[in-house]
């Protein structure tokens, strides 16, 4: 679909003040015990988290029906746990605040708000607007005032109106679609510019190349980060980094300013979270705090290069916890295996190809896939 140029802009539209009971259906999450995880499961369970669009894990049909609050027989009807496609879900617990839409069936806590569109057909497009109004109200809550249906039906929502003072809901499904026209295009023009940085050369299959088992402190210098003052810490604003040791978003919670304690990056590093012991790739100025781990390579490679040895890192993670952490010390005695060259060393110019390759055949991909479209 082309975008269309003509769109007005989100400050010359007239918007309105409504309550969300006029705009919802709004539903109460099922107050259950989670199901027993298992690796079969198609149905999401929604929890009161602050990524992945909510989903926690994925259950069966069988196993969500057989599952109650207090672990007995005193159960519930199927139909009270499932609930229907085409929601937006709204954590009231914990991550307050957060919206998600769901486009297939799901179940959920009593953490969770379903909302149901009235007097018109939700779609993803309508709403991602709607989420990112809902959002705005993350402000006003948090652990200790949650944001319950009871409470949820005195809130309101603004949003852009038509010319009968009604919500504009075509208006937010063109104006999304324009947004994401503009992103994909943005998107394409980087991919384009890193295809041709990348060059593609067959390399050996990992099985047929010879590996070695290497200690951490062999190839890269550990230290850890500095203790940053809390209160001067602020995640809304800056323009530095802030790594911390969350297991998604490359580590980063959050961009901050700061007169000193930052990490300038000359090469890249890897930085490893003393809790999580998830690897991420660093190529930026950067802070972090004391609970994070920075691996400094000893020998100048590339970015590729560490995502290669990053994957082997990760393949450790399991035996970690927070009862046994992956502090500096741990972490350099772990060994990992390589891949090495002929004189036994680690051949970090096939790790850096073998990534590239993978790369190159990625982003190509997306490019053919667009052209479907």
């Amino acid at each position: 679909m082309k975008m269309n140029k003509e769109i007005v802009k989100s400050e010359d539209k007239k918007w309105k003040k409504f309550k969300f009971i006029e705009i919802f259906d709004i539903k109460s999450g099922f107050y259950n015990k989670k199901p027993e995880v298992e690796e079969n499961g198609n149905i999401p369970f929604i929890g009161a988290v602050d990524n992945l669009n909510g989903i926690t894990e994925f259950y069966t049909l069988e196993n969500i029906e057989k599952s109650s609050k207090t672990g007995d027989k005193n159960n519930h009807s199927i139909d009270k746990k499932i609930f229907r496609k085409n929601a937006i879900c709204v954590t009231n617990n914990g991550s307050v605040g957060y919206a998600y839409y769901q486009n297939s069936n799901f179940t959920c806590s009593h953490d969770v708000n379903p909302l149901y569109l009235k007097k018109y057909e939700l779609n993803n497009e309508i709403a991602q607007f709607l989420i990112t109004a809902i959002e705005q109200q993350r402000v006003c809550f948090e652990y200790s005032r949650k944001w319950r249906p009871k409470r949820m039906i005195k809130s309101h929502i603004m949003l852009p109106i038509d010319k009968n003072s009604e919500p504009d809901y075509k208006y937010m499904e063109q104006y999304i679609k324009s947004i994401r026209q503009i992103k994909l295009k943005k998107y394409e023009t980087y991919i384009k510019k890193q295809l041709k940085e990348i060059q593609y050369k067959k390399v050996q299959k990992l099985e047929e190349k010879e590996w070695k088992e290497f200690f951490i402190e062999e190839l890269f210098n550990i230290r850890i980060g500095k203790n940053i003052d809390g209160n001067k810490v602020n995640k809304q604003g800056g323009k530095i980094p802030y790594v911390t040791r969350k297991e998604n978003c490359n580590g980063v919670n959050g961009f901050i300013s700061y007169s000193q304690d930052f990490l300038t990056v000359d090469y890249p590093v890897i930085t490893i979270g003393n809790e999580t012991a998830e690897p991420f790739i660093q190529k930026y100025t950067f802070f972090t705090g004391t609970k994070v781990n920075i691996l400094k390579p000893k020998q100048k490679v590339s970015e590729y290069t560490l995502k290669f040895i990053a994957t082997t890192l990760k393949a450790h993670k399991s035996k970690y916890s927070y009862s046994f952490t992956i502090n500096s010390t741990r972490l350099k005695r772990q060994k990992i295996m390589l891949p090495v060259n002929q004189n036994l060393e680690p051949d970090y110019e096939y790790m850096e190809q073998y990534i590239k390759n993978i790369t190159y055949k990625k982003l190509s991909n997306y490019l053919n896939y667009k052209k479907l479209l």
